[in-house]
């Protein structure tokens, strides 16, 4: 998921996750998921990759999502951003369409826009878009999901990439929940701006659960209340 620009990924969680929830993200990459077994080792929650752009689907998405829900596990789709392949507008209906939806059933994780250094275009991190454009490009998107759905998507991120492409923008912090990326650190570190609290933190992108490692800031049951809409 996350294109972190320094550091390694811890081979184990960071102290604290013996008190957080631990969950983990998947994609293709994963394809068929052992969810007995992900739950044994220790998992309260995932996110799976439901779209990228205005075209991509997952294919394993419909198996990974419910194979999660089956087990028990709080589950969440997120959106690949690529801004320059489509407006943030019509990236979110096309995300929406295809897994990412929500209600407040309490096992429902709010959809994510994954947001971060272009995979594709070598040294163009930003996409080629300027700071305001990127700031204009995931309000667009946040607002199309909130029209279709009626909640705000998680911002997916990197502190890095944040300062770097929206200008340290705090437009977003006081109603999107903050998912960070940051490997090979005891902690999550210095936020983006206007965020004080990070809600998911994605420490590494390997380890006992498949596909990337991730904890969530507080209890089982605020995870629980955080998925409701509480």
């Amino acid at each position: 998921m996350a294109l972190v620009a320094a550091g390694t990924a811890l081979a184990q969680a960071p102290a604290r996750a013996a008190e957080q929830p631990r969950g983990h993200d998947v994609s293709s990459h994963q394809k068929t998921v052992d969810w007995q077994r992900a739950k044994a080792a220790g998992a309260g929650f995932v996110y799976v990759k439901a779209t990228e752009s205005t075209s991509y689907r997952n294919p394993y998405f419909a198996a990974q999502y419910e194979g999660a829900g089956a087990v028990g596990l709080l589950r969440g789709a997120y959106h690949f951003a690529l801004p320059d392949k489509g407006s943030g507008k019509a990236q979110a209906a096309h995300f929406v369409g295809n897994g990412g939806g929500w209600s407040a059933d309490g096992r429902t994780l709010p959809p994510a826009l994954d947001i971060e250094y272009n995979p594709y275009g070598g040294s163009n991190k930003c996409y080629g878009l300027t700071k305001a454009q990127t700031v204009a490009w995931i309000r667009a998107f946040s607002d199309e999901v909130h029209r279709l759905i009626g909640r705000r998507p998680v911002i997916y991120t990197t502190t890095h990439w944040w300062n770097l492409c929206t200008g340290g923008s705090s437009a977003f912090a006081a109603d999107h929940a903050l998912w960070i990326a940051r490997y090979g650190s005891a902690d999550a570190g210095v936020l983006p701006a206007g965020w004080s609290a990070w809600t998911f933190w994605q420490y590494a992108d390997s380890g006992s659960l498949p596909g990337d490692q991730n904890l969530f800031n507080g209890s089982a049951d605020g995870l629980q209340r955080f998925a409701k809409g509480d």
